[in-house]
């Protein structure tokens, strides 16, 4: 997208790179299994999820052109949508959360929603159909939401993202950096310049233009959350490039954290393990290897989605005034901050 394009109200304007829609490969019209069993519940009905409930390894091989979409997933990722509760911690706030039709994003506004929040999101156009459904059960829980279509790899379009968020949400407290691309390689030797620069201006260009064009909106009582990774702190082999935005994220998250105390500003991180979400099925690992994802942890799986909103939830929530230049890990028991 050319910076002069405009985002216009409907999508998900984060994750950068060409954008494709489709189904899984090889997978098409298969019925995706959920990745928790449980009873049905209406939005906002307390959870009985235990850890033991959700999906282990091994997965089917499959594989989605990017950006990707959820329905398709085998098991469907889990975002909470019918077990978070909220308890209105967030209640009358407004938040942007980029990628938020999908993954960790879509729990994230979930959550929020139920907690009280108004929340837009920024996504891809291509990822549409994610950005309904996440529409829908953010009105479900009686809150607003703006959908907000758009390729964050240049600045112009950070700028009008947060813009268009604080005017039709009426504000911005929180500000949740969250999109990313991630692009599985097995030697630098294959990683493209094509490559390298949509991954760094998706991760870590956008956090900084967004976040820059954020910070003189946001009143005292404001946060800014990013979504950096366990590999910043144990980079694996095949996503170098990927890994290494995600170190600079949290850098940058620890270092904003200082300049914008005294304004009143927190900023934080969540740094997440594996986790199951449409990132890894684009991509993000090669398809044998996502036949045992999540299976070196300790706990034998990925994460879900759903797993890390509450830590999302508490770094939003104005009672952890405390709270800023921390990474809060989510990592399955073996590395992370």
């Amino acid at each position: 997208m050319a910076a002069e394009d405009l985002i216009t109200t409907s999508r998900r304007g984060v994750l950068g790179g060409a954008v494709l829609g489709g189904a899984v490969m090889g997978l098409a019209g298969a019925a995706a299994a959920p990745a928790l069993a449980q009873e049905k519940k209406a939005p906002g009905a307390p959870t009985s999820a235990r850890a033991a409930d959700f999906a282990k390894p091994p997965f089917e091989k499959q594989q989605q052109p990017w950006p990707g979409l959820t329905d398709p997933m085998v098991p469907r990722p889990d975002h909470g949508e019918g077990t978070y509760r909220g308890s209105n911690r967030l209640a009358g706030m407004k938040a942007l959360i980029t990628g938020g039709d999908s993954g960790i994003g879509r729990a994230a506004a979930i959550a929020f929603a139920r907690e009280g929040a108004d929340v837009a999101i920024g996504y891809l156009p291509d990822e549409e159909p994610d950005a309904r459904a996440v529409g829908e059960l953010v009105r479900q829980a009686g809150r607003k939401f703006v959908g907000l279509p758009g390729d964050i790899r240049t600045e112009a379009v950070c700028r009008q993202l947060i813009t268009q968020a604080h005017d039709q949400l009426g504000g911005l407290d929180i500000l949740v950096n969250n999109a990313a691309r991630q692009v599985s390689q097995t030697s630098i030797l294959d990683i493209t310049s094509e490559q390298f620069d949509t991954t760094m201006r998706t991760n870590v260009y956008a956090t900084f233009w967004l976040s820059k064009a954020a910070i003189p909106l946001m009143q005292p009582g404001s946060s800014i959350i990013n979504t950096t990774s366990v590999v910043a702190y144990d980079p694996p082999e095949n996503i170098i490039d990927y890994a290494c935005t995600k170190a600079a994220i949290m850098n940058l998250t620890k270092g904003l954290a200082k300049q914008l105390a005294a304004k009143g500003i927190r900023v934080n991180g969540v740094a997440p393990g594996p986790v199951w979400t449409p990132l890894q099925v684009t991509g993000g690992q090669e398809p044998d290897m996502l036949v045992k994802f999540g299976a070196d942890t300790p706990m034998g799986r990925p994460g879900q989605p759903a797993e890390l909103a509450p830590l999302f939830v508490a770094l939003a929530d104005p009672m952890f005034s405390y709270t800023t230049g921390q990474i809060f890990g989510a990592v399955g028991g073996r590395g992370g901050p």
